[in-house]
């Protein structure tokens, strides 16, 4: 049996190879013509319906932000932003960095007004991963303390926080679990969202259902990941996709889950011992130089939680069109309202990841085809960017799109003169300290 999966995925690669020099001639082509069967017409007839309901996502992609909101940015002293960035240039390029460029980005757009009065959304820039152990990764035991100085500051210098405590600012926070402030879940659950955002709007990457790190209103965004960077390993789009599944990173992470099994809940070590020897799985701890030119080169890019639901190899995938396997159960995915997820990507519950191979062997490869047309329409690409500058459609529009979205706001969040909601001493004691 195992034969015929081998057998199977060389003929889907082979399959696609062909589509792609085929593609320029006939943009509505199939695997093949010779045998117009009854399945094979309600097959073009759902995809022609397809097309038109992810025409209306496009639609979606596109919308102009401009004109339909205005953002206030406070200035606070640069000790909140510029000069942790000052200290630690890497944080422009890890991928937890949307909180910087999201700042930049504001500055100079056309939705920032001067004139608070005028404001529908207010935004503190708080550079909350930006510091870094030796390694690279965000140290976040720092951020509550840092997060509630800030609020502090905006609630003690201006009245705008004060008419909503929050309901009409938005925050960006990318830790791995948001604004609950670790990066091992079991604490953050424990933590729980830092109690002075639970009225504000959150634009984090992490996203899972019935998870006390996600609220209801927040805009899940993607992670960053360098365009720059990717832009300059782009191979030619008719280069062959000869690698059936791909997949560069950990499976286990034995620093900080020494017995295993807790670390992407297992799915990742699911992979790696079903998989290691099969031919049509090319996985690795490896990362090598030529890693966004294999992705290129892939049908399949796994895309498994890690300590978050969350990585870059989601943004990667789709930028290079490879389809996204998504391995991370009630994973809220960025920009769900535009972007038809369930359309480019392919999901497996994690308890199904022993039978991966089976699961991507018995996909179509007409729906194969359809998914990677999808992948290859522009705005879908651009949408998981932050370009420098900004560009339309981007990730920094959407945002805003997912902002303007949620206007006019109710006048039940408005607070009648001294009305208090928040508490200001909940939370951990750790956490009220000063900063």
């Amino acid at each position: 049996m195992r034969f015929w999966k081998w057998v199977f995925a060389g003929l889907v690669c082979a399959a696609l190879v062909l589509e792609i020099g085929y593609g320029e001639q006939a943009r509505t082509e199939r695997i093949s013509d010779s045998e117009a069967t009854e399945n094979s017409i309600v097959s073009e007839l759902m995809y022609a319906l397809f097309v038109l309901n992810v025409g209306s996502a496009g639609d979606v992609l596109d919308d102009d932000p401009v004109g339909r909101l205005k953002v206030f940015v406070y200035e606070l002293p640069s000790k909140y932003n510029k000069k942790i960035l000052q200290r630690d240039p890497r944080c422009l390029n890890h991928m937890f960095a949307a909180e910087i460029y999201m700042h930049r980005f504001l500055l100079s757009s056309p939705v920032r007004t001067l004139n608070p009065e005028e404001a529908d959304w207010f935004y503190t820039p708080v550079y909350t991963t930006c510091d870094l152990t030796p390694n690279g990764l965000p140290l976040p035991f720092k951020s509550p303390r840092m997060m509630r100085s800030a609020i502090q500051l905006i609630s003690s210098n201006w009245p705008y926080w004060n008419h909503t405590e929050g309901a009409d600012h938005f925050f960006v926070v990318p830790h791995d679990f948001a604004a609950c402030f670790h990066y091992q879940e079991e604490k953050a659950i424990e933590r729980g969202i830092l109690p002075l955002l639970q009225r504000a709007t959150l634009v984090q990457t992490f996203g899972q259902r019935n998870h006390v790190c996600l609220k209801e209103g927040s805009i899940t965004v993607p992670p960053y990941a360098p365009p720059q960077k990717m832009q300059t390993h782009l191979i030619p789009e008719k280069t062959p996709r000869s690698i059936f599944v791909y997949f560069r990173g950990l499976f286990y992470d034995v620093g900080n889950d020494p017995e295993g099994g807790y670390y992407a809940r297992g799915a990742r070590a699911a992979v790696w011992e079903n998989f290691k020897d099969n031919p049509l799985f090319d996985i690795s701890t490896q990362h090598p130089t030529t890693y966004y030119e294999d992705m290129q080169r892939a049908v399949f890019c796994l895309c498994p939680l890690g300590w978050a639901p969350w990585s870059p190899r989601l943004v990667e995938a789709v930028i290079f069109g490879c389809i996204p396997v998504i391995i991370a159960d009630d994973i809220v995915l960025p920009f769900a309202d535009a972007i038809p997820w369930e359309e480019i990507g392919v999901f497996i519950d994690e308890k199904d990841v022993p039978n991966l191979d089976t699961i991507l062997t018995s996909i179509p490869p007409e729906l194969i085809l359809r998914k990677q047309r999808l992948l290859a329409n522009p705005s879908m690409k651009q949408a998981m960017l932050f370009p420098q500058p900004a560009e339309p459609g981007d990730a920094f529009h959407q945002v805003l799109n997912g902002l303007a979205r949620k206007l006019p706001h109710d006048p039940s969040v408005y607070l009648k003169p001294g009305q208090k909601i928040l508490n200001w001493t909940a939370g951990p004691v750790g956490d009220l300290k000063p900063w």
